[in-house]
Parts: structure tokens; sequence; C-alpha cells
């Protein structure tokens, strides 16, 4: 589903990737781990076109998207989010939700002055879609709360929503548990769950490896801007190499 080769990038004279080379299959959810600095969060600004790559090539779907930007990625079907949850605090959280919903007729000026049949409709099935969304989310209760107002639980979990609306095919979650409140953590687990099995792949970055072995039927490690070892959560936990990275070699 996610080819990714060769994929080098460049800050000046700091090389953060050397050469990745990975493929992603599509279903399920599949853990991206390494220490700090590994290349991860890099890697995923490439993949999604917030980064420009310095060498390799991307291919979602069989097409080349290395060179795309971040919209007419997302429009193909590959949605990522961030560390630091994102949006406009103004908003409600139900009109967060509305705002990334696609194939929006009312967005045009004249849809929007005339208000046509088609552009009522859309927006009504938007509003439904929104609703349950939340409902999933269990944010059914907050709808109406600015989206500055929610806990960080809360905003996690409406970056999930806002990147749902869009109808991915792939999921891209950069640590969609840092910042969240213990009692929530095991909420948002079972909700990447629920979505997974709906068939929507997931790439997952995170630090919390009871969660990587809890959720992730594949695991993937970067260390120093590669690809150092892939395969179950067992397999790689018990890798020397990988305990080095995590840890430092044993003198």
């Amino acid at each position: 589903m996610l080819e990714i080769s060769g994929v080098t990038r460049r800050f000046g004279g700091v090389q953060a990737l050397s050469g990745v080379d990975l493929t992603i299959s599509p279903g399920g959810i599949t853990g991206m781990i390494g220490p700090n600095g590994a290349g991860k969060t890099t890697l995923f600004n490439c993949i999604s076109g917030i980064l420009p790559i310095s060498g390799g090539e991307i291919r979602f779907l069989g097409q080349r998207i290395d060179g795309l930007r971040p919209d007419q990625i997302s429009r193909r079907g590959l949605v990522r989010t961030f560390q630091i949850a994102r949006g406009f605090p103004r908003l409600t959280v139900l009109e967060s939700l509305l705002l990334y919903g696609a194939d929006q007729p009312g967005e045009s000026l004249a849809a929007a002055l005339i208000r046509t049949r088609a552009s009522i409709r859309r927006e009504e099935a938007l509003v439904e879609k929104a609703c349950k969304l939340a409902e999933r989310l269990k944010l059914s209760h907050v709808l109406g709360n600015k989206a500055s107002d929610l806990s960080g639980g809360q905003k996690k979990l409406l970056e999930i929503g806002r990147a749902m609306m869009r109808d991915p095919q792939m999921l891209l979650l950069d640590e969609p548990m840092a910042g969240v409140n213990p009692s929530l953590i095991r909420d948002i687990g079972d909700r990447l769950i629920s979505i997974a099995e709906d068939g929507v792949t997931i790439v997952l970055i995170e630090h919390q490896m009871d969660l990587i072995a809890r959720l992730c039927q594949h695991v993937i490690v970067l260390a120093d801007g590669r690809r150092m070892i892939e395969g179950t959560f067992d397999a790689v936990a018990g890798n020397t190499e990988v305990q080095n990275a995590y840890m430092g070699a044993r003198r």
C-alpha cells in the first residue's frame, strides 16, 4: 500500500533520513518506533508532503506521491495527524469536524450565496457523519464546546476525528497518546482498533511500548535515519540491536 525506497532527507549538513526502505501492507495497525532523533516524524513529514525528500521515491497505492502538496496527498486517501493537536481553537467540536469534510459544494461563492439543494444535502450529510464520528470517539457530549476547552485526550480524539472526516485509506498517527491522561489512553487505543477493523490502515508512532505491544500486529524500528529491523513486537523487543539503540550498548 505504501512503498518507500531509498528516501533521504538532509537539513543542511545533517542527514535526518539516510536511505529508508520499507513497505506497509494494507490492513491493521503498524507501529513505528525508535529512539529520539531516529527520523520517525521526519519520515511522516516527507510521506505527507510537508517536507520534500532529498532523494528516493515514495509510492502510495502504486503512484508516486513525493513532490505532491499535502492537500493532494490527503485527497488520495493518505491522511496524517501531528504530535501536538492542531486546529482552530474558537471553532466548536462540530465545526472543527465539518471543516474537514470532503466534497463541499458550499465552499464555492455562488453555491454559498444561492444555497443550492446539492449544497444543502451535502451539508446535512456531513453533519450526520460528524455526529456519528463524535459518538464513536466519545465526543458527543462536547460537540458544542470550543476546541480550546477540550482536555488533552479529547483534543487528540478530535484530531483523529478530523482525519476520519476525509475518509482515509491510510492514517499516519504521530504520537496520538502524547500528553493524554492515562485514564483516556486505553479508550483511544480501543477507538484505533475499531477504525482499523473498518479497513483503515494505520501507521502509528508511539513511545509507550505497552501500547505498541497491544495495538500493533507489525512493528518497524528506525534508528539513525534508517530502518533497522521489523517484525512482531516480541521479535523486535528481544533484538539486541534494538535494545542497544534505546539504552546504549553495555560496556
